[in-house]
This record gives structure tokens, sequence and C-alpha cells, in this order.
């Protein structure tokens, strides 16, 4: 299994266009050691050749165009990218897909959850069968494994998150089980097994079972500490408001990996204001002390 990181910054991205907090000040003017990010999403293959998209950021035009595997160069008009799948419903995992209607039809994979919200609240399917068709809609069941029309190797399983729904959705506040999952990917050939879950509240049993199982865990690396963006004066929502496990409060998400035995621990939908994004801060040694990777636009993973 081939895992290309397409952008590991959460929404807004890094440095994010209208901040001034110290991080995107320092990767602007070339002051802290870092990389821009754009707002996250990957691609898995079997092959190489053809590829899945997991999730869809507004960014999306400007990963293809920095992937070459993605680029298809004999045909007139034509991507790699054969299906796509969507963990939630949020804007910054699925806003892209308006910048994908030249290429329309998509083969969209999601739970009825998520295609309500996106029928609804931010009704890109709607919109979009104005070309060529629009998006067709493949169900996906939350806890049941499925494959997708292209990669036949690769097994993809949806795990309800406890997080929350968009602003937008009528169930913000009091979201259903397929408002968010995480997908637990496997190489049906080698056995390897991926856990893709950049969006995290609260692990329960049935997603840390599939955690335990997980080779490589490509994990929400959003914030560091939960009173994150109140402390550095950009907003005043707590990482459990919007559904992310910080990764260094007592029962955060560095505890939780410390536990578990996968060969890599990967963070991505990282956050402008976090501190693990400056190469050179303490908590980026920290994370590196533990065996934590911070994942970067254009990162390769092979399983």
């Amino acid at each position: 299994m081939l895992i290309k990181v397409l952008g590991s910054a959460a929404g807004g991205g890094f440095p994010q266009w209208n901040c001034n907090c110290s991080n995107c000040q320092g990767v602007r003017n070339g002051t802290m050691p870092t990389s821009a990010r754009t707002q996250s999403s990957i691609a898995v293959s079997d092959d190489g050749h053809e590829w899945v998209l997991c999730n869809v950021s507004p960014d999306i035009c400007h990963q293809i165009a920095a992937t070459p595997e993605l680029i298809k160069h004999d045909v007139l008009r034509g991507t790699a990218i054969g299906s796509i799948i969507l963990t939630d419903s949020q804007i910054d995992h699925c806003a892209g897909l308006l910048n994908l209607r030249e290429g329309c039809p998509h083969q969209v994979w999601c739970t009825s959850e998520v295609h309500d919200d996106l029928t609804s609240g931010f009704p890109i399917f709607t919109m979009l069968k104005h070309w060529n068709g629009g998006l067709v809609h493949h169900a996906i069941r939350p806890n049941d494994a499925f494959s997708v029309a292209v990669c036949s190797a690769l097994k993809f399983t949806a795990i309800p998150l406890l997080s929350n729904a968009p602003p937008y959705s009528q169930y913000r506040g009091r979201p259903l089980p397929g408002h968010n999952v995480a997908l637990f990917i496997e190489d049906t050939r080698s056995g390897k097994r991926l856990l893709y879950a950049p969006g995290l509240g609260e692990p329960d049993a049935t997603l840390l079972e599939y955690m335990y199982q997980a080779d490589c865990l490509l994990i929400d690396g959003t914030l560091w500490h939960d009173n994150e963006l109140a402390a550095t004066g950009v907003g005043s929502h707590t990482g459990k408001d919007m559904g992310h496990l910080a990764l260094a409060e007592e029962q955060g998400l560095i505890t939780l990996l410390s536990t578990l035995p996968a060969q890599r621990k990967i963070l991505i939908h990282i956050n402008n204001t976090n501190p693990i994004l400056d190469e050179s801060s303490a908590q980026r040694q920290a994370l590196t002390e533990k065996g934590i990777e911070v994942s970067w636009d254009g990162m390769r993973i092979d399983l």
C-alpha cells in the first residue's frame, strides 16, 4: 500500500491566510524552521497507478499539481484518481469537490449522514449535478468493510468517531455515528493496515481495537492543548468543542499513542497554532523522543 499526504494542515492551512500568530508569521518570513502546508487530504493506492482520494480539501487543485502520481499524461483529459472517500462533511474535507467539477462524474463513497449534510446544509451533491451528472454516491455503512472501483487489493472499513457534525448540519452538537468516521485500510495482499483519522474527539472501545491492529496510524494532531485557540488569542473554541482530542492533555493523544504497538505513528490535520509545526520547539522534540512523526505535504508512506 502506498500513501501520499496531499495536505497535512487543519482548516485554513499553514500559514492561514488571515492569521498573524507567531507560527504563521514565522513561516511567512522564514524565521521558523518549518514548511507551509495545505489542508488535510491523502491518497492511497495498491499499485501506484490508480489512486483513491480520501477527503478533498479546498486546496485539491494545488495538491494534484504537486503530486505527479495523480496526473495522467497519456490522455487529453483525465486523472489517476479513480474513487473518492469522505470521512465527514466538514468544509476542509469536502469543499474541494467543487474544484473537481470539470472531471465529473466522480465516484464518491460516504455515509448516509455525510451525504445528507452535503445535499442540505452544504449541498455539493445537488450543485454538481449540472456538471456531467456530478457526484455518484456510494453508501458506506459504519463498521462494514467495503471496496471501491479501483485499487481492488485495498479493503476499507469506516469506524464511527466520537466527534461533532459541522456547523451547517442539523445535527451540530448531537452527531449521529456516521457523521465522523476513521478509515481502517487493509492491503489484502500484504496484510498491512493503516488507520486514517484526521478528526478524533474521544476514542471508544471499538476505535481502540482498530488502533491496536494498525501498522501505521495517520491521526489527528490538530492541537497541542485543548485551550490553544484562546491561549494564542485567535479564537474561543476548545479542541473538544470542535471534536479534536488535544495532544498534551493528561489523557490526551500522546498518552494514548504511547500505549499502541503501531510501527509508525504520524500526525496529520495540524492547526496553524500548534507549536509542533516549529521543528526546533520543545514540543516537537517531545514527539520525536516518543517516536511520533509530524506529516508534511508530499510525504510518502510505504506499507
